[in-house]
């Protein structure tokens, strides 16, 4: 039996976002933008390695929105 999660995640600037935690997927995660949001689905045999790979997600995904917000503020001093 495989385990799931979709992960919807309303950030500014989300392709973007998407396109900086892509390079992290597995062969089980698929990201795509989706009515301005960050949607990620990923599969797993188990529930703690669905586990793990969301938390690793989730920390990936916050340092790409931290980039995010740091570089449109660099931007928008210059």
């Amino acid at each position: 039996m495989t385990r799931t999660a979709t992960l919807r995640s309303a950030v500014d600037g989300p392709e973007t976002v998407a396109r900086a935690v892509r390079p992290d997927n597995t062969a089980e995660m698929a990201t795509r933008v989706e009515d301005g949001a960050v949607v990620t689905d990923i599969e797993r045999e188990t529930t703690s390695g669905l586990r793990s790979t969301v938390d690793d997600y989730v920390v990936n995904l916050t340092v790409a929105v931290q980039a995010r917000e740091h570089a449109a503020d660099y931007d928008n001093n210059e």
